[in-house]
């Protein structure tokens, strides 16, 4: 009998805490306070806590924290922000939102930033470097910190996947100046809906954020700078600090859902990912190349499994971005990367039936 595999089921992490969740939805309702209280303010320090930061300050998407932490730094046009070419394309968003124009540099084998390839990109008009931490693999931050350092540039971690990954012992999120995390309901951490969070350590750049969220106030009706409203909301903050008590839990039950690929995907077809020294892996995605993607993503929707791509399109060849005049060839690793991803199913809850479905399902292709 044939197992169908979805690529992710919400419901299911739901249920591990179901009941902690509805008594804290019970608590938010019950308290008539639904913006910019108690809620979102525990959330903040208990999130800044956890990653390594001293300040959270809560928006109501990744890709917002991504546009706040470019405008508060001060970045804007005739500004370079130094990114990665496999990026999702919010984080280049994030950049050019305010007017300002990204750099592309290479991916390495673990899918972050190419630190040995960060220096070339730097030129008088850079202002900031931000590395995208996909899949739950924190880039090379000890290296790229020190590159910044050298060149007192400001860094900007995109964390919108990697919520408890470490590198040298330290959450990524910690080594930035502005640290950016999504909590769109599939990640690491989840909120049941949109959320997001700017974390540093800079108490100067925290006020900024908190004014810049909030229509550049401070105090209601005085707006001192220009802003927009991008606030998270009492209940998103509750519900996440409940899955911020559980988050190592489930980043276990991801692992152990990617040991078992990594050690029982055997055929040669496809290259599993690896993880660099020193660093540890939270299996948002589990990313895997296959040089016959159309062909594999095939098989394995009519043998049951629903696979994902992480991202088909690289930014420098967006549509969007085709003023920036960048063309094919131009960054061939992340290129490739985005020509070969594919990505299997991996979420806390899911059934053990359906991880060694989806093993089986990828050792049969024959391409």
């Amino acid at each position: 009998m044939r197992t169908d595999v979805k690529f992710t089921v919400l419901q299911r992490g739901f249920a591990l805490h179901q009941t902690e969740y509805e008594e804290a939805a019970i608590r938010v309702l019950r308290s008539g306070w639904y913006v910019l209280g108690k809620e979102l303010e525990a959330f903040e320090k208990k999130f800044a806590s956890y990653i390594g930061m001293q300040y959270g300050i809560g928006v109501n998407s990744g890709q917002d924290a991504l546009i706040l932490a470019v405008r508060a730094l001060g970045i804007g046009p005739g500004d370079e922000v130094i990114t990665q070419s496999n990026a999702y394309i919010a984080s280049v968003f994030g950049i050019t939102e305010n007017g300002a124009t990204p750099v592309f540099v290479e991916p390495d084998a673990f899918f972050g930033m190419d630190a040995d390839k960060l220096e070339a990109a730097i030129t008088p008009r850079t202002k900031a470097i931000l590395p995208v931490h996909l899949y739950g693999h924190p880039c090379n931050m000890t290296k790229i910190r020190e590159i910044a350092d050298r060149h007192n540039l400001p860094v900007i971690e995109d964390c919108a996947q990697c919520h408890g990954s470490t590198v040298d012992g330290r959450k990524a999120g910690s080594f930035s100046t502005i640290s950016c995390f999504s909590f769109y309901p599939t990640k690491p951490l989840g909120a049941f809906g949109d959320a997001g969070i700017c974390l540093t350590n800079d108490a100067e750049l925290e006020q900024k954020l908190r004014m810049i969220r909030f229509y550049g106030s401070r105090k209601k009706y005085v707006s001192e700078i220009t802003g927009i409203n991008t606030r998270m909301d009492e209940m998103q903050a509750a519900l996440l600090s409940v899955g911020l008590d559980y988050i190592d839990e489930e980043t276990e039950m991801r692992r152990a859902i990617a040991k078992r690929y990594l050690t029982e995907i055997t055929t040669p077809l496809v290259k599993l990912p690896e993880i660099r020294e020193n660093t540890t892996h939270v299996y948002h995605i589990f990313a895997i190349l296959c040089e016959k993607r159309d062909e594999m993503m095939q098989f394995l929707a009519e043998n049951g499994v629903q696979a994902g791509i992480h991202y088909p399109i690289p930014p420098h060849l967006s549509p969007c971005y085709a003023f920036l005049g960048y063309k094919k060839g131009d960054f061939p690793v992340g290129e490739y990367d985005a020509d070969h991803q594919i990505s299997l199913p991996i979420y806390a809850g899911m059934p053990d039936e359906e991880v060694s479905a989806v093993i089986a399902a990828v050792n049969a292709f024959r391409g």
